[in-house]
């Protein structure tokens, strides 16, 4: 069992970007659209938002205040899908026989957004990139809460951009763009603990989304089946 508390945490989907847009959809009354919107970044300048992909853009936006006025936090970044704009205009470009740019491959792998954002706060301290299957979020999680056993905080950041077309016959599970950051400290605030099993599936909504409407509706426990083992969730958000 994994315990650890959530000193502030950040959402984004397009159209919903307040706490209370994010209540309203916790319970049912207001849903996210579904486009292919990002975030404006406005606080990093020009020059340094050029080379952010909507995906990057929507992970800097949950994640950048979380970090502010905290020096050399770790960052643990999950994408189950990652760069999937980047990679159908390299495929795209492939089919058409035309040069592939280097930037663009350079910038479609999946550890690059951590990459930039390394670059761009300065940072030099522990970051993973992290992908997975139906249970990566509590992967992610399980990397964020083990780093506090070295460091009083750890940044997680969870992000999905919607699909490029191409992709819709194999990419089903992102009912539209989302990002979700959560600053981790020690406590007891959340206790996940897991066993192996064989079950399959049934959760409507992307995990960390699944995890946020818990969370907004203060949901003392709850248990997450994937198709290898069962994660009981059990925590108290501060009213």
């Amino acid at each position: 069992m994994l315990n650890f508390s959530i000193a502030a945490w950040q959402a984004w989907a397009p159209d919903i970007d307040t706490f209370d847009r994010w209540l309203l959809w916790a319970k049912g009354e207001v849903r996210a659209q579904n486009d292919y919107s990002a975030p404006k970044v406005d606080f990093l300048p020009a020059m340094q938002r050029r080379r952010l992909s909507p995906l990057a853009r929507m992970a800097f936006h949950v994640g950048w205040p979380l970090a502010e006025g905290c020096e050399q936090l770790p960052l643990v970044f999950y994408s189950r899908h990652g760069e999937t704009g980047r990679t159908a205009e390299l495929l795209q470009c492939l089919a058409n026989a035309e040069p592939l740019s280097p930037t663009q491959f350079g910038l479609s792998v999946h550890n690059a957004i951590i990459g930039q954002w390394s670059i761009l706060r300065g940072e030099t301290t522990e970051m993973t990139a992290l992908s997975g299957g139906e249970d990566g979020f509590e992967q992610a999680l399980i990397e964020a809460a083990l780093l506090l056993q070295e460091h009083p905080q750890v940044l997680l950041i969870a992000a999905e951009e919607q699909p490029a077309p191409l992709y819709a016959a194999a990419i089903d599970d992102i009912p539209h763009a989302y990002a979700l950051g959560l600053l981790l400290s020690r406590g007891s605030q959340c206790q996940l603990s897991w066993q192996a099993t064989a079950s399959s599936p049934a959760a409507s909504l992307p995990n960390p989304l699944n995890w946020l409407r818990h969370w907004l509706l203060n949901t003392p426990a709850w248990q997450h089946h994937g198709t290898q083992r069962s994660w009981s969730w059990q925590c108290h958000r501060a009213q």
